[in-house]
């Protein structure tokens, strides 16, 4: 079972008044809010990091992951499969494109 922690946060009145007239359980509904939020965050850092790769990721393209994967210690390599990728390259001002 999950481990819960009270929070205390401050709300205006008006929203609360809003939120118990929709649902009944306020800390579920405030969780639910606050899950959806940092969700649209991890995907807004995700298309940013897309839209402007790291110099290391840029570098990983223009090698190529067969390459990349040749370097990884002979122990690693069950961890990359490299048949379960798509191929794709990075182009400025388009970002990453299937070949």
């Amino acid at each position: 079972m999950p481990t819960t922690e009270r929070v205390t946060v401050t709300l205006p009145a008006e929203m609360v008044e809003r939120i118990d007239r929709l649902e009944r359980n306020r800390s579920r509904f405030i969780a639910e809010a606050v899950e959806r939020e940092l969700a649209r965050r991890r995907r807004a850092g995700l298309l940013r990091s897309i839209a402007n790769p790291h110099t290391e990721a840029e570098e990983l393209a223009s090698v190529g992951l067969s390459d990349w994967a040749s370097g990884l210690p002979s122990d690693d390599e069950g961890l990359v499969d490299e048949s379960a990728g798509k191929a794709v390259r990075w182009i400025d001002g388009k970002g990453w494109v299937a070949e």
